[in-house]
């Protein structure tokens, strides 16, 4: 669980969500597991997203500055973390090979514990 939540903390921007599913492709692919996954997980989100956060370069776009500025960046990169709870979560169900009801349970229990966690 403790893996899983720093892979959750690792990738911050919402683009990283594709990034964390290509990643997970990429690390299925090379048959890595336990911590030789965690870490490429880590790296691979981390080179995917790039230096700058992708909440930021909205609020640029959007010319935001100051309180406001502040207020959406946070508010993006929680939802993006939300976002990226749910796919990790269901890529972990995926890789235990749940289905159907107990798939489910387990994705809602793992997302409702990467919030608390935050």
């Amino acid at each position: 669980m403790k893996t899983l939540i720093a892979m959750l903390f690792a990738a911050l921007a919402a683009s990283s969500v594709y990034a964390a599913d290509d990643c997970a492709a990429k690390a299925a692919e090379k048959k890595l597991a336990g911590a030789a996954k965690d870490s490429f997980m880590k790296k691979c989100t981390a080179d995917a997203m790039g230096s700058g956060s992708a909440c930021e370069a909205t609020a640029d776009q959007k010319k935001l500055a100051g309180a406001a500025r502040t207020s959406f960046v946070k508010k993006c990169e929680t939802d993006a973390k939300g976002n990226q709870a749910g796919a990790a979560c269901e890529a972990t169900a995926t890789e235990k090979k749940l289905a159907g009801a107990a798939k489910n349970s387990f994705v809602k229990k793992c997302v409702a514990d990467a919030q608390a966690a935050k």
